[in-house]
């Protein structure tokens, strides 16, 4: 998805705002959908929170079933207070925590493991009813190579790191628009 700079900063504020919203009357201020229709398109989104460079949570969508302005403010809610693997974010935190939007394209079907492009391509594996997604910045952020960006997608749908090299995987690719408010603001 192509957004401006003005489009990313609206989402931002809108996440900050969203997480804010838990702790204090807020009122989330729609934007100009005439001006960014973008804005109003649906499509799936994850919002991360770190807190001193360590993950404190993240969650999202894989597909967008609003406009994604809306989608992006449930996900700043759920990473900041429902992210199974953290406390809720306290309001005593925020000034501390640094906000990452990722907007994802449709899922398409990965034929095999050569067709993954690190960097480039998030995972979407589903498998015996358990499903793990891992967004295509972790395995930059994390220096992995493919086999272990493999073994990772494994781990977090619930199976051992080395289902994939047992048996083709049915796995999904997709892309993400990645941006975040040091880089928006630094513009």
């Amino acid at each position: 998805m192509e957004l401006t700079d003005e489009e990313k900063q609206l989402l931002l504020s809108a996440a900050r705002d969203s997480i804010e919203s838990v702790f204090k009357r807020k009122t989330i201020i729609e934007p100009d959908y005439e001006k960014h229709p973008v804005l109003k398109s649906h499509a799936g989104a994850f919002v991360t929170l770190t807190e001193f460079d360590s993950l404190r949570g993240c969650i999202g969508y894989i597909i967008g079933d609003q406009p994604v302005f809306n989608t992006v403010c449930q996900a700043a809610i759920q990473a900041s207070q429902y992210d199974p693997r953290f406390a809720s974010v306290k309001e005593s935190e925020l000034n501390d925590i640094e906000i990452e939007i990722s907007i994802l394209s449709e899922p398409f079907p990965l034929n095999g493991y050569d067709e993954i492009e690190l960097g480039k391509h998030g995972l979407i594996l589903e498998e015996k009813g358990r499903r793990g997604l891992l967004l295509p910045q972790v395995p930059i952020e994390h220096k992995m190579n493919r086999d272990e960006y493999l073994d990772s997608i494994c781990q977090k749908a619930g199976f051992h790191k080395d289902l994939w090299k047992e048996k083709q995987l049915k796995l999904m690719g997709f892309t993400a628009t990645v941006f975040n408010e040091n880089e928006i603001i630094k513009k």
